[in-house]
């Protein structure tokens, strides 16, 4: 059993919060995104958060080390565009595995240092490899006039997430999550990556529980895009864990588009039909006029404080809009409510 699984059968463990938020916080400019190594790109490279990773690895170390204070027992590496498709919109993929390298190696001296600063605290703390939607789908086309249409192939997805895992594997991840999916059939493809990758490197440690399962242990998380209850590829919640829960996940969960209040529902159905544990990390509630987002820490975390005395969550933290305070409240919150049980199942003879 890994140590993040004997951890989840113990507490609620609570992961990180918006990363990009934080970045926005910095207010960077073109300049700082480049570095000296990319001073002389030949298009602008600023947006590129992954980068960071690379260019400023400072910011990044110091945003995880923030949410490390603030509570979180897993940090998610900069990594939610790390792949040759998506860092195409920067001619970047010559890169990509790079940038997974670097990312999960920021969230790993981010713990060192946290545990220098605090040596008294004996609780373990994960290195999440955060692998993200892309920004082409398998099930969707981009052409209204061509629905047969796709821009990429499952094949050409297989290889870009299976360089990133690669590189968030050799980095130093604990786990894999994969995450705010909306395509299913992106996330099938993500899974096959890493079941692939396993296969072809039997070698490359560490190697999974009793059962069977290889390599490090996968998390999946879903995107419920608005009230209709579906993914954006058209799935009901149902649907969706049918069709991952192969994967034999340590976890299941929601995370994105929706405010803890607007999420409600969707995780009380999940944890009545799911066979390991929860996650949910909601943004801070639903994005104003401005695109911003305003629920306050409190607010938040009252909503997932009543999750976990509902036993429905295993995880939980926050997503687009939230904060290192928002962190801190929900783990203030939860910080002493039992785990969501895993349910026990019938054999089926």
């Amino acid at each position: 059993m890994h140590k993040i699984e004997e951890e989840l059968a113990k507490r609620i463990l609570v992961i990180d919060g918006a990363m990009g938020t934080m970045i926005q916080r910095h207010k960077l400019e073109e300049e700082d995104y480049r570095g000296e190594r990319f001073k002389d790109w030949h298009c602008d490279v600023k947006g590129n958060n992954d980068l960071l990773s690379i260019t400023k690895p400072e910011v990044i170390i110091g945003i995880h080390l923030q949410y490390l204070e603030a509570g979180a027992d897993i940090i998610e590496t900069n990594t939610f565009s790390s792949t040759v498709i998506a860092q195409a919109d920067y001619d970047m993929q010559a890169i990509a595995y790079e940038m997974n390298v670097a990312s999960a190696q920021c969230a790993r001296k981010a713990i060192e240092k946290y545990y220098q600063l605090h040596p008294e605290d004996t609780k373990p703390k994960f290195v999440a490899g955060a692998i993200g939607p892309l920004n082409k789908t398998l099930s969707l086309s981009p052409d209204v006039n061509n629905p047969g249409f796709r821009a990429v192939t499952f094949d050409e997805v297989v290889a870009a997430y299976t360089e990133q895992i690669k590189g968030l594997i050799e980095g130093g991840a604990d786990t894999l999550l994969i995450e705010t999916i909306f395509d299913t059939l992106n996330a099938k493809a993500a899974i096959y990556a890493i079941k692939q990758y396993y296969r072809n490197n039997p070698s490359n440690p560490p190697l999974g529980d009793e059962g069977g399962q290889e390599g490090l242990p996968i998390m999946i998380s879903g995107t419920i895009t608005d009230a209709s209850g579906r993914t954006l590829s058209g799935q009901t919640l149902e649907a969706f864990y049918i069709s991952v829960k192969h994967a034999n996940p340590i976890s299941i969960g929601l995370n994105c588009a929706l405010g803890a209040q607007e999420m409600r529902g969707h995780i009380e159905e999940l944890s009545s039909i799911a066979a390991c544990y929860t996650s949910s990390y909601p943004n801070a509630g639903l994005p104003n006029a401005m695109g911003e987002y305003d629920e306050q820490p409190h607010e938040t975390a009252h909503f997932i404080e009543e999750w976990a005395n509902n036993g429905w969550v295993n995880i939980v933290g926050g997503c687009c809009g939230t904060t290192p305070d928002h962190i801190k409240h929900i783990a203030h919150g939860v910080r002493k409510i039992q785990p969501r049980p895993l349910p026990v199942l019938e054999a089926v003879l």
